[in-house]
């Protein structure tokens, strides 16, 4: 019966992928990429971090909030790396409301303590100045955006040393170079435009970026330390955006990895306990009763 069940199981599983890969026809899944923070060792670059933080900066910010992440987390280990001084400096040039004494909304500064404030004053406002769709908040979007890949792809991705779970970046990157010319007889209605990795290939975002966009910062010949390129450009922004969606990882994985190494010297130390006790009084059924093991 439980062979039956997990036959069953398995059977559902690759039906289920089936029928995902076929509402998904047409559409490619984002190629994957190599991220420094990738697997159970990565870590964030923190120079491109600092670039992807840029290019949200000038390009995304304009558009996109990231209500989940205040300035002084930019200071913090395994982000950015910038100082106190440069977090203080960066969020007084944004503005946020709060109430005065006479409680009438008024605009102050932010501070290190303040989330990243939104470029519009409400959804609807954001709707509005959007073509009728508020672009989405920053924070997260590297874990909500996501897709499957299939049985059994998705068994293999869930495995601890083999996972892959850089599925929302890959299509980050993926859908900002996935911007093309549609293919002939392909009618685009006003508003949208021709994305092939997005589903349905209409996207309403125009293309946000392009090559020379965003100046880098140059090395000591007066060349940019990474091309300025829209691929560049992209690749920066999604490490940034992975960052923002999980700030304390490197912590996280660094815990992880001390918990691991405590349990296997528990579980050998535990092992070596069992046998030194039990070798005193043998651990055998015969041992312990030898009546059950009488010859007639």
């Amino acid at each position: 019966m439980k062979t039956t069940r997990v036959l069953a199981a398995s059977l559902l599983a690759a039906v289920m992928s089936v029928t995902v890969a076929s509402a998904d026809e047409g559409t490619p899944h984002p190629p994957r990429e190599k991220w420094s923070f990738a697997g159970i060792f990565g870590r964030f670059d923190q120079a491109q971090l600092q670039r992807g933080f840029q290019v949200y900066k000038e390009v995304c910010s304009s558009c996109h909030g990231m209500s989940l992440v205040r300035f002084r987390n930019l200071a913090e280990a395994g982000g950015p790396g910038f100082s106190a001084g440069q977090v203080k400096e960066l969020a007084a040039q944004y503005k946020v409301k709060e109430q005065n004494d006479a409680g009438e909304d008024v605009d102050r500064p932010a501070r290190a303590a303040d989330a990243f404030p939104s470029p519009f004053p409400n959804e609807k406002a954001a709707a509005a100045a959007n073509g009728g769709k508020a672009p989405p908040d920053f924070s997260v979007l590297a874990k909500a955006r996501t897709y499957e890949r299939g049985f059994p792809l998705f068994v293999i991705d869930a495995l601890p040393f083999v996972g892959y779970s850089e599925q929302g970046v890959d299509y980050i990157h993926a859908l900002l170079n996935g911007y093309e010319d549609p293919p002939a007889g392909k009618e685009i209605p006003t508003g949208t435009y021709y994305n092939k990795y997005y589903a349905g290939h209409l996207i309403a975002m125009p293309k946000p970026i392009s090559d020379g966009q965003v100046t880098y910062a140059k090395n000591d010949k007066g060349e940019p330390v990474v091309p300025e390129t829209t691929e560049q450009y992209s690749r920066d922004v999604a490490a940034f955006m992975a960052w923002a969606a999980e700030p304390h990882m490197m912590a996280r994985k660094a815990l992880g990895l001390r918990v691991i190494l405590f349990l296997l010297v528990l579980s050998g130390l535990l092992y070596y306990v069992k046998k030194k006790i039990w070798a005193k009084v043998g651990g055998e059924v015969h041992g312990l009763q030898p009546e059950l093991h009488k010859t007639y």
